[in-house]
This record gives C-alpha cells, sequence and structure tokens, in this order.
C-alpha cells in the first residue's frame, strides 16, 4: 500500500466549562471514596505507614500532583531520592499510600521474581484507550497475543530508512547549516521503520518536502493531552468499566464538557479508523492470494501479515475477528504503542536526546564520529555485526539511557498480598529497622528508574554527569554488586548467571530502554529490534552531518515519556538543532 496522508480530525472546538457538582458526579467521588476506603482497611497490617514520606501534598490528589507534573517532576524524584532514600511512602489519590522505590531488590521482586502477583498499573487507560490490544490485557488472553505477535522484527527495511533519512535531510542542508526539528525528523524515520517492518504498510516518503503523517502527529500528542485530564485519570477511570455498554460511556464522552476529553476521543478515531483499515486492505489480499500479497509493502513478511496468516491457518490459540482488529490498534496502538511509544516515541526520543547531548559536547561527537568513519570500509557500509561492536556507539547509548532514560517510572499495582525484601535494611519512621515491606493486596508500586540509574550510592558521586567513557572500563563494583534489573547489557551477563535463566535476563536487559519493554512476561518482543535502529540511524546522522544547538533553550518534560520542548512553547514536541554536511575525506 503507498503512503497516504490523512486529514486531521475535526477537534471540538467547543469552549472551556467549569464542570458544576452534580449529583452523578457527586456519586462518582462517592463510590471513589467508598472503594479506596475499603481497600485501605486490609492495609492496617501493612508497614507502609512506618515508611520514610514527605510531608503530605492534601488528600484528593497528593503527592501526583509532583510525581506526574510534566516539569515539576524532574526536581521531585530527585528530591525523594536525596532526602528519603529508596523505599518511599508517597500519597496518591484519596490519600491512598503507594510504595515508591529504586531499591534493586524490590524491582527484581516486582517486575521477574513476583510478577503474577503484580499487574500493569495503566491497565485500564489502555483498554479504554486502546481497546483489548496487547498493552490492555493479561495473564492467559497476554500469553495468546503475544504468542500470535511474537515472530522476530525483520531488519531488512533498516538500511533503507537510514539512506532515505540521510537523503532527505542532507537535501534539506545542502545549501549550507540549517536550524532542523530533529525530533521530527527522528519521528518519521521511526514511524517509517516499523511501518513498513512491522505492518507492511509505509507513512512517509521521508523526503525533504514531505509533511509529517498525521498518525505520527497524534500518538506524540495522545498521552501528553490525556495526561491534562488528572480527575478523570485518577477517580473516573477505576469505575469508568461500569458505565454500562461502550455505546453509554461513548454518549457520556460526548456530553462531558470537556475540550481535552474531546481532543483524545478524536485521537482514538482517527487512529482506529487507521487501523482497520490497514486490516481490511490485508484481509483483502490475503483472500485474493499470493500475487496481491507479494504487490503490498512487506510482500507478506510484516508481523500482522504473519498473524492474519496464523490466524486463517491454524485452530489453536485463534484469535476471532474483533480481536485481529484490536491487534491491529495494539500495534499501531500498542505494539506501535510497544515500538511507537518505543520506536517513534521512545526510540526517537531517546536519539533526539543523544543529539542535543552531542550538540553540547563537541569533543563526543567527533570521538564518536571518528569511530565511525574509522570502522567503515571505503566506499562502504557498516555490517550490523560491526555497528553492534563498536564501543564508543555503545557507550553512547548506554550512558544516555543510564541518566534519562526516556520512561523515568513504571508502575504496577498489586493484585494479591506480597511481601518484598529489601537489598539493605532502612529506618522506619519509629526508628525501628525495616528489612521487607508488606504489600496488600490493591497497593500501587511506582518504581523509579530514574533514580536508579542516578543513585549515587550504586554509580559514585558523578551519577548526575553524562560520562560515555565510563562504559569503556569496568563499571564499579557497586554497580555489579547491585544486580539492578536494567543497567544495559551489563547485567545482561550477570542476571544469566545468578538466576539461570536467559529469558529473564533478557527481560533485564530490556527494562532500561523503555517502560513498554518492561520485564518478566510483559516485556516487549521488540527490545532488540529498537536497539540496533537506534544504533543504525544514529551512526548514519554522526557519520555524514555535524549538530550544534541553537539559541533556543530546549526543556524536557516528563510526560510518561520524556519528551523535547522548546521553551514558551508547550503545544508542540519540537528539538531546534543547526545540521551542517560532514566533509569525508577517508582514505581506504
Amino acid at each position: 500500500m503507498s503512503s497516504q496522508e490523512y486529514p486531521p480530525p475535526v477537534l471540538s472546538t467547543s469552549p472551556k466549562v467549569m464542570i458544576t457538582p452534580t449529583p452523578q458526579l457527586v456519586a462518582i467521588f462517592v463510590v471513589a471514596f467508598v472503594t479506596i476506603w475499603f481497600s485501605k482497611r486490609g492495609r492496617r497490617r501493612s508497614n507502609l505507614g512506618n515508611l520514610p514520606s514527605p510531608p503530605s501534598a492534601g488528600f484528593f490528589i497528593g503527592h501526583l500532583k509532583y510525581l506526574f507534573n510534566p516539569v515539576k517532576a524532574w526536581d521531585f524524584h530527585q528530591k525523594l531520592m536525596n532526602e528519603y532514600g529508596p523505599v518511599v511512602r508517597v500519597n496518591g489519590k484519596l490519600g491512598e499510600d503507594l510504595l515508591y522505590t529504586y531499591d534493586p531488590k524490590v524491582l527484581h521482586h516486582v517486575l521477574v521474581k513476583d510478577q503474577p502477583k503484580f499487574e500493569r498499573l495503566n491497565l485500564l487507560m489502555s483498554q479504554i484507550l486502546f481497546g483489548d490490544g496487547m498493552l490492555s490485557v493479561s495473564g492467559d488472553h497476554h500469553r495468546k497475543q503475544k504468542k500470535a505477535l511474537n515472530p522476530v522484527f525483520s531488519i531488512a527495511h533498516m538500511r533503507e530508512m537510514s539512506q532515505k533519512l540521510q537523503g532527505g535531510l542532507g537535501e534539506k542542508v545542502s545549501n549550507g547549516p540549517q536550524e532542523v526539528d530533529m525530533m521530527a525528523w527522528m519521528s518519521r524515520t521511526a514511524l517509517e521503520l516499523i511501518g513498513q517492518s512491522g505492518l507492511g504498510y509505509s507513512f512517509d516518503p521521508m523526503t525533504n518536502d514531505a509533511t509529517e503523517h498525521t498518525y505520527s502527529k497524534m500518538i506524540k500528542n495522545l498521552i501528553p493531552t490525556f495526561g491534562r485530564l488528572p480527575v478523570l485519570r485518577f477517580y473516573i477511570m477505576r469505575i469508568a468499566r461500569y458505565f454500562g455498554p461502550p455505546g453509554f460511556r461513548r454518549f457520556l464522552v460526548n456530553i462531558t464538557p470537556s475540550k481535552t476529553l474531546h481532543q483524545v476521543r478524536d485521537m482514538c478515531d482517527y487512529m482506529w479508523a487507521l487501523s482497520e483499515e490497514i486490516y481490511q486492505s490485508k484481509k483483502k489480499a490475503l483472500a485474493e492470494g499470493d500475487e496481491a500479497v507479494q504487490n503490498q509493502i512487506g510482500r507478506g513478511k510484516d508481523i500482522i501479515s504473519i498473524l492474519m496468516k496464523g490466524n486463517l491457518n491454524t485452530d489453536e490459540d485463534q484469535l476471532d475477528e474483533k480481536e485481529l482488529i484490536a491487534q491491529y490498534l495494539a500495534y499501531i496502538l500498542a505494539q506501535m504503542s510497544t515500538l511507537i511509544f518505543a520506536a517513534m516515541d521512545t526510540t526517537s526520543n531517546a536519539l533526539s536526546r543523544i543529539l542535543q547531548l552531542l550538540s553540547t559536547h563537541p569533543e563526543v561527537q567527533d570521538k564518536l564520529r571518528e569511530e565511525l568513519v574509522e570502522a567503515r570500509p571505503f566506499g562502504g557500509e557498516l555490517s550490523y555485526d560491526t555497528l553492534v561492536e563498536l564501543p564508543y556507539l555503545d557507550a553512547v547509548c548506554r550512558e544516555t539511557l543510564r541518566l534519562y532514560p526516556p520512561v523515568a517510572n513504571l508502575g504496577r499495582i498489586a493484585n494479591e498480598d506480597a511481601v518484598l525484601p529489601l537489598s539493605k535494611p532502612i529506618i522506619g519512621r519509629d526508628g525501628n529497622k525495616i528489612t521487607e515491606v508488606y504489600i496488600p493486596k490493591g497497593t500501587s508500586v511506582l518504581m523509579s528508574f530514574i533514580n536508579s540509574n542516578r543513585n549515587p550510592e550504586i554509580w559514585g558521586p558523578d551519577a548526575l554527569e553524562w560520562k560515555p567513557e565510563r562504559w569503556l572500563s569496568p563499571l564499579p563494583k557497586e554497580v555489579v554488586d547491585a544486580h539492578i534489573p536494567g543497567v544495559y547489557s551489563h547485567l545482561y551477563v550477570l542476571t544469566i548467571t545468578k538466576y539461570g535463566n536467559e529469558e529473564h535476563a533478557a527481560d533485564f536487559f530490556s527494562v532500561l530502554f523503555r517502560m513498554t519493554f518492561s520485564a518478566g512476561a510483559r516485556s516487549c518482543i521488540g527490545f532488540k529490534f529498537s536497539q540496533l535502529e537506534m544504533k543504525a540511524v544514529l551512526s548514519m546522522l554522526v557519520s555524514s552531518f555535524k549538530f550544534a544547538p541553537t539559541k533556543d533553550k530546549i526543556v524536557w518534560h516528563m510526560n510518561g515519556i520524556s519528551v523535547p520542548f522548546v521553551e514558551g512553547n508547550k503545544e508542540r514536541t519540537c528539538l531546534p538543532l543547526v545540521v551542517s554536511m560532514v566533509k569525508q575525506s577517508k582514505e581506504n
């Protein structure tokens, strides 16, 4: 299928209206309050209340207003690490107690060892936004969907995408240095790459004069827009599923006087419509036979075609048509929320962060370019084996993901009582030692990857400095002994030795990359693909172009996934850099 630009949806233009108390809203808050009050009865046996905790921040939203504030969250997470340590009690909605932690032993128990006891915290949000896709289901249902979506991701299109990016960007700066929004180019590249190799669909010709696809704009803005609905996120969503059939819930959304909520609705409508169109085109090609399939992008080898063929040819673990469409939505909204939140969003944001750091550290940029040029054969291309083995490229990627993980936090909720042992004792509010935390059913656990990656007790006094060189020599003993679940490939080897399970080791390897990759049974099936994509794109960009900062101040917002904005403009993600061509002078 050729690339096709869809018109943007007509978003609601109704003015903002103050929502006045109504019997329905009062009933919702009463039900939410009673539900949480009953859930807290079982917590009286818990020692959560004895954990170190910052001062109360209000009853209705508590510390959530700091933990999830796009701008203030950076300082609040740093404050929790500096003043309260690795195991902290924070307040959630309606006075609810939450466990905030970056203790490596707790992370291991929640993500791997005791994983069945903990479910994704935002599962309901994914279900409401995306339908019953792989991000929105659990248990056997999740296992069946993951099995169906488990073929190895192809890298056949990666070199072609890199060449297209090089050509399009080169055309833009052919007449001299230009200010370029590299965030937009990284998003376009990642979307087209996963579109072709994962969906067998082209979103973008990757030329200089082509406009960004509407879908790309949608997926980038969905979560930040949804984040502007705190009442919906923290109060109403828990009981939203009980608001009758979907048609009635849709009616409630339509009559709610909220422009932001209507924007989220329109985004979901657009993405669903595009997903269904891709599904119908592939269904038609499969029905017409091999020739029609061969004429499509991907030639039937993309993951969606494989999924559909498997569903047509076997009765075992068969998915019905409704679920297949949900899989499209789960791939364009779950796997493209596992590879767009992980490829277009997370990977492109990580690449953007690296490019910004290289622009402000020209000595690192020059050293990396030298390594890439020396490794490339004269007149040839870097092989993938060579690419993954380049030490300084690997160090730059590792250090950026350590200090600036695209996803700073990951949430889980206990679906049964659990006891979490600590790496080392802490002192409780009553002055006594605490060696384990009792987690009653229904307790939310917020795991801080950013503080795990920045903990000076593990990484040393320079933990807050961006130093790629730290990965070129053995890591400190404290890092090795901590067995942190997610310290990139270094602990990939350690976890095989420690736990004797290669699958879990690979899960550890993925945690540092992105929330949607996670660990354990819910780990993303495409993390290796995304890692290679980062290195392939970065090697081409640094070899061919030079990057320098502009006069604009870049501010990164912690919107679930960290995204860049120009200070003063919160409406559009953007990373302007001055880009110029690099003259190649290497002789064989």
